[in-house]
């Protein structure tokens, strides 16, 4: 077996907080696997997505070029390329198990073998869709919990999304897409060099652990962030009319509250936590499949998530904000004979910049014009330069109604978020203000510093676009 040639397992789960790993620093958690990870791996602590949302973060990971590179600015937008393309040209049987989210949700992407597991509350895009999940409730003759059913409990409206799974437990989703991943790598003939993408659709909501998950952390005491009169007031009005949407709206199950209270919070607080749990045990018994079927033997393991999720820190529900709550993301590489364990590299760096790290890694095609940068270098502690500035984007969706587009810009000490053709934004000064509270975008004295990025963000777009010009034309 080649070490040149790895087999690259990719674990990514959706919606899930920096905050959400013990051996990060966060004790409240109990994550015993992805503390391994850490321990044994090398974790990149300033690694930024590119999109505020599942599919144009998704996209942009997995091609290597920014949202409005890719044109995929929002869920539901076509995507249908992706460098695993570059991997199955070069040998490597690549296998998806769970979520991608794709559009079509079924598009190839390079993959051999999907088994597609979508949104727990699907409802808008294909809504009538069945995945593997919902083919299996069905051959037990049950249906998921998600909107529909919801709705009809009486305590809905006040719960924000945190549910009770009350079916068998190995049929909740995440369960279910770790059992199946591990049904693959135990049944399926060794294959290698193998790429196997998994997906877990939590800590997504619906917010919904089994109660023996759920009970300890609704014991302990949890951080909750201040949400101020103050803050709320200095936020652009894009966000201020969101959080009206949102409490009118029930998107993925969640009716998000204006004014919930501390018990309110911390409830939800629990049972997303509690979903994150779960994930980690079943990605424990992914890491012990692998072992003895012998593909770690030679192995690099990824684990990430596609954003985070407010939870009502800011005043907010869910995602389409650009706080780091939102835009930083955990990413561990583990791969014991390659990388030094227990590196924590705190440079700033794109999610989508372990895209050509895994090709190179691989042997395979990396394209010239990548907008993602090798994180190679890094992860074999050769001379590597974190970027100065990391950069997100959205345009305006069914949740994101009150503004056209939306940019952000950060380097370690300024965040910037602009809203095309409008004259609010934001303005953080992340070393005073690392919470992201005070928003100094209205206040005079800081007009150099936001003209200052405004320029870095019109110099990057004009670049980009000059930059990927062919490739964009190829594609199309």
């Amino acid at each position: 077996m080649s070490a040149e040639r790895p087999n690259i397992i990719f674990i990514i789960t959706d919606q899930q907080r920096f905050d959400t790993i013990r051996e990060l620093g966060f004790d409240y958690m109990e994550t015993p696997n992805l503390d391994r990870l850490v321990r044994e791996g090398t974790t990149f602590t300033n690694c930024h997505i590119s999109a505020p949302s599942c599919a144009p973060s998704r996209a942009s990971l997995f091609t290597g070029y920014y949202p409005h590179t890719t044109g995929i600015l929002k869920n539901a937008d076509a995507w249908n390329h992706s460098w695993i393309e570059n991997l199955a040209e070069a040998g490597y049987r690549c296998v998806n198990v769970g979520k991608m989210h794709s559009y079509p949700y079924h598009s190839p992407l390079g993959f051999h073998e999907r088994y597609v597991v979508e949104n727990k509350d699907r409802y808008l895009e294909e809504r009538y869709y069945f995945d593997e999940w919902d083919k299996a409730l069905r051959a037990r003759g049950m249906v998921k919990q998600q909107r529909e059913s919801y709705r009809l409990r009486s305590d809905y409206r006040e719960s924000l999304g945190a549910f009770d799974w009350e079916l068998p437990e190995e049929l909740q989703s995440d369960m279910f897409v770790g059992d199946m991943a591990k049904w693959w790598i135990e049944t399926y003939p060794q294959t290698e060099p193998l790429f196997l993408q998994i997906g877990f659709p939590g800590p997504h909501p619906p917010y919904d652990p089994t109660p023996r998950y759920a009970e300890p952390y609704l014991k302990k005491d949890l951080p909750l962030q201040e949400v101020t009169a103050e803050e709320l007031e200095n936020q652009p009005p894009a966000f201020k009319k969101m959080r009206v949407h949102n409490n009118e709206v029930d998107h993925d199950s969640v009716v998000h509250l204006l004014d919930p209270t501390p018990e309110q919070r911390h409830r939800q607080r629990a049972y997303y936590l509690a979903n994150v749990t779960m994930i980690d045990e079943k990605v424990g018994e992914i890491l012990s499949a692998l072992d003895e079927k012998g593909y770690l033997e030679n192995s690099v393991v990824i684990f990430t998530s596609d954003h985070g999720d407010c939870l009502t820190d800011h005043g907010h529900s869910q995602k389409w904000t650009m706080y780091d709550t939102i835009t930083r993301m955990p990413m561990i590489v583990w791969a014991p004979d390659r990388f030094e364990a227990g590196r924590r590299i705190d440079g700033l760096c794109q999610q989508m910049d372990i895209g050509p790290a895994i090709l190179e890694m691989a042997g395979a095609r990396v394209p010239e014009n990548l907008e993602a940068k090798s994180l190679l270098p890094a992860l074999e502690g050769k001379d590597w330069q974190p970027r100065e500035y990391v950069f997100a984007e959205h345009s305006r969706d069914g949740i994101l109604q009150e503004t056209e587009f939306m940019s952000m810009v950060r380097n370690r000490d300024w965040k910037l978020v602009h809203f095309l053709d409008e004259p609010d934004g934001q303005l953080f000064d992340l070393q005073n203000d690392p919470d992201e509270v005070n928003n100094l975008w209205y206040d005079p004295a800081f007009d150099a510093k936001k003209r200052e990025l405004l320029d870095v963000l019109r110099e990057w777009r004009i670049r980009s676009q000059y930059e990927t010009a062919d490739w964009g034309a190829a594609w199309r």
